[in-house]
């Protein structure tokens, strides 16, 4: 048995690999938002891109819950979260909320963005020895369970982790979480101990350290651990293990004597890498762009970004935790970041040289075939390089959290969800009070195609835009963008009719909200089913000449 779940780890941890280093969050405080709300968003999460309800229960006293291994892994049915490998005490009564890969949002607009982040070689765990057994998802999805608020969420998330041991389930990185809800938010840092810790050590079971975000400022997380130095007594703004210095004192990486700072991104996390150091600087440099003299990497050049010479190596130090944004921040604006691909820059894979041909008038001309997503054989046939965009064509879903306090907490959330490929999917709203989702949101199997999963819906037509990407990507988001843009602009109305009913009757409200989810899911669905007609009699092979 011990080499039959050795085995499985394995297997878990190579399909991993496909979504590590995959996941962006925005944040944004209230004060640094258009309308005063907080916004938290999430992409490329787990491969499990099922969602669904879970709705709040009541349990015996002293009953327990188990500890799933696995829950981010796709192809088991609905309600089934992997394996069980331990129990923790249940409480009396738990909370409604959207179950998923990473559970993301509550019924009382308490709402978690993840990326995944990396951390040193030496605190990575081998999982067929060590005792931990909390992983990030299970920590989320019993957070959205007992807590309403990003601060009980903080000290629930905490103890679990300090108590039960942090589990890392992605290729064995650590992982950084925020914490939001109307009022704030909170980066949560979680970092391993290694092998030998024990649940009988009284030691901490993971290292981590916690940040306020400032109410009027944003941050992007990339995969990279973004907290600096650390104020113990700023309780307001800082929270850490116990352990949180010591582990790198006893491990040889920090020195107090040295007179140096102790700097938390830099003692436990390796030196960065580009596919985080990009997107920290087009976030930046777009939100902030005089804050500081960020690096130059706009180019329509197509051979820029084989170009040594121009491109920067910067110090991760560039990066602030967080900064004023030059303009209010709104929904808008974190949906096309989530979706971008690096246009005009050095990191345009859209724009490499292969996509180019020499036209009958001699000028060079881009082939109706450049796509911002070329597969792993395009890239080797083409020579074009694998630096990673934002948006990501093999993605699994992704969410931004709309949190509105000033409204009832069932229509105050409102839980923007797409799936496959941010660039090319909708975005759909959902409400945090919602009853139920529409079926073709719970269903998804990878290894059978199922023409009433949105999931695999909309990966037909990802696949289908390939037969000539540069026109036919513009016919999907001229079908597309009028319908988001539809939800949108129905927002106000949303609200006013969901308080109409609330003032009379909460039930029906909720029911209200309900349905009209459950429509406004179907009705995308059919576009994307429809969409697929269009491509397939437009683009077709036998038109595109021999």
């Amino acid at each position: 048995m011990k080499k039959i779940f050795t085995i499985i780890t394995v297997i878990t941890l190579l399909l991993s690999l496909q979504h590590s280093n995959a996941c962006t969050v925005i944040v944004a405080g209230k004060n640094a938002t258009a309308d005063g709300s907080v916004i938290v968003s999430h992409t490329d999460a787990g491969p499990d891109t099922k969602l669904h309800v879970v709705p709040g229960q009541i349990f015996p006293e002293r009953a327990m819950t188990p500890v799933y291994w696995g829950m981010v892994d796709s192809g088991r049915p609905l309600g089934d979260y992997g394996d069980t490998i331990g129990f923790i005490p249940q409480v009396r009564e738990t909370f409604s909320y959207f179950q998923s890969a990473y559970p993301q949002m509550n019924e009382y607009m308490l709402a978690i963005g993840e990326s995944t982040t990396s951390q040193r070689e030496e605190l990575k765990l081998d999982l067929s020895v060590c005792k931990q057994i909390m992983t990030v998802e299970q920590a989320q999805a019993f957070a959205l369970q007992r807590c309403k608020t990003a601060k009980e969420a903080l000290v629930l998330i905490t103890h679990l982790m300090e108590t039960y041991g942090f589990r890392p389930s992605c290729v064995g990185e650590s992982e950084d979480l925020v914490l939001a809800d109307p009022n704030e938010a909170w980066v949560l840092e979680l970092f391993s101990v290694g092998n030998d810790w024990t649940p009988e050590s009284g030691k901490p079971g993971c290292i981590w350290a916690a940040q306020r975000v400032p109410d009027d400022e944003v941050l992007i997380i990339p995969n990279w651990s973004i907290i600096k130095e650390i104020d113990l007594t700023d309780t307001e703004n800082f929270k850490a293990s116990s352990n949180y210095m010591q582990e790198a004192i006893d491990r040889g990486w920090y020195d107090p004597a040295s007179g140096k700072p102790f700097i938390w991104q830099e003692v436990y996390a390796p030196i960065a890498r580009e596919w985080a150091t990009s997107r920290f600087w087009l976030f930046y440099s777009q939100q902030a762009p005089n804050y500081t003299e960020w690096p130059n990497r706009y180019s329509t050049d197509p051979f820029a970004g084989d170009e040594q010479y121009i491109q920067f190596v910067e110090p991760l130090s560039l990066y602030p935790f967080s900064v004023k944004p030059e303009k209010p921040m709104t929904v808008q604006d974190v949906m096309a970041f989530q979706r971008t691909t690096f246009p005009g820059t050095l990191y345009d894979k859209e724009n490499a040289p292969a996509w180019y041909y020499p036209g009958p008038d001699g000028k060079m001309v881009k082939s109706d075939h450049a796509t911002p997503f070329p597969t792993a054989d395009m890239r080797k046939v083409l020579k074009i390089n694998r630096r990673r965009n934002v948006s990501r064509a093999r993605g699994e879903y992704g969410m931004i959290a709309h949190l509105r306090g000033w409204l009832p907490r069932e229509i105050g959330g409102v839980y923007w969800f797409f799936v496959d490929n941010a660039y090319t999917s909708a975005y759909v709203p959902m409400y945090s009070g919602v009853t139920d989702i529409a079926e073709c949101y719970k269903r998804y199997d990878p290894a059978v195609y199922d023409d009433n999963s949105m999931r695999w819906v909309v990966d037909f037509v990802d696949n289908l835009l390939y037969l000539r990407w540069q026109p036919a990507v513009k016919d999907l988001h001229k079908v597309r963008d009028p319908l988001e843009q539809a939800f949108f602009d129905e927002q106000v109305e949303v609200d006013k009719k969901f308080m109409d009913l609330y003032e009379k009757n909460p039930k029906k409200a909720v029911k209200y909200l309900t349905e009209l989810t459950i429509e406004r899911q179907e009705k995308t669905l059919k576009l994307f089913q429809d969409f697929r007609i269009h491509l397939i009699t437009k683009y077709t092979n036998n038109k595109q000449g021999i």
